[in-house]
């Protein structure tokens, strides 16, 4: 009951706070560094041309679409990289500024990445890390003009077993020291898996699970086999998806721009299509 009554006046409380900072582009999901892990706040990231590991204060960073085409929707996005890399440019802000232009406001979330050499980490810091990020931007929806009713999560490759991990088991709680944030419901609206590894799938698919797209190449060694068993676990839930398994191509096509095929260059064309038949972009 307390908790209930101090909500808004802490939310309000941070909602002018960040206003006041509202020109950072990346926001931490925690103050003080992730919970039992605080010491490594400050270790700096590592990256390279394609790449960035070593995160072991996970954020979030934030691209706006611009005022005009704001939609009030926002994406919550975790880019892939096998837990050992966050590939950040061509699965985080590539589909990032793509979905800007359709009105979304994104939130690119690097994860604790527990498959990299020597890492502290393990799956359940990685789920930590998400649930806490939907959390947070649902605490703070206000002052990103975006609807708590309408954010959804998009993850590729090991991000698409991230957005998976919340979007089928969003009834748990997955903290260590919970806070005021941690109150928020972490349920997405929706999910948008592209060629998503083996560890997203459940052992069923709850009613309750938000509507999912899915999308990979049949070559896919790796990720075209969850698709399969997702679509039929969605089919016997009642659960609306819609999924695209494309003959030619293999993994990590990205967003297709640099793929020799043409199904994969168009493929973001068929996730406009289901956003806006769903109602969550303009026609």
């Amino acid at each position: 009951m307390l908790l209930k009554k101090i909500l808004p006046i802490a939310i309000i409380a941070q909602t002018l706070f960040s206003a006041a900072n509202a020109q950072n582009s990346v926001i931490y999901l925690w103050n003080e560094g992730a919970p039992g892990f605080e010491i490594k706040k400050n270790d700096p990231e590592l990256s390279g041309d394609w790449w960035i590991r070593n995160i072991n204060n996970p954020s979030l960073t934030i691209f706006r679409p611009s005022a005009a085409n704001a939609n009030g929707c926002a994406i919550i996005l975790c880019p892939g990289g096998g837990f050992q890399n966050i590939v950040y440019n061509s699965e985080g802000r590539d589909p990032a500024k793509f979905l800007n232009n359709l009105g979304f406001t994104v939130f690119v979330l690097k994860y604790r990445l527990f498959r990299m050499d020597h890492s502290p980490y393990t799956e359940e810091n990685v789920k930590q890390d998400i649930f806490r990020a939907m959390r947070l931007v649902k605490s703070r929806a206000i002052e990103f003009e975006v609807d708590t009713a309408k954010i959804g999560v998009m993850g590729f490759s090991a991000g698409g077993e991230v957005s998976g991990w919340i979007s089928y088991h969003w009834q748990e709680e997955h903290f260590v020291h919970p806070d005021l944030i941690d109150s928020f419901c972490a349920k997405p609206a929706f999910q948008i898996l592209i060629y998503p590894g083996p560890l997203c799938v459940p052992d069923s698919v709850s009613p309750t699970a938000p509507p999912t797209f899915l999308l990979a190449a049949n070559g896919d060694d790796c990720c075209s086999e969850p698709l399969v068993k997702l679509v039929q676990m969605h089919r016997k839930a009642k659960v609306p998806v819609e999924m695209h398994l494309y003959e030619k191509g293999a993994h990590a096509f990205n967003m297709g721009y640099r793929s020799e095929y043409i199904s994969l260059k168009h493929w973001p064309d068929r996730l406009t299509d289901w956003l806006t038949d769903n109602g969550w972009c303009r026609n």
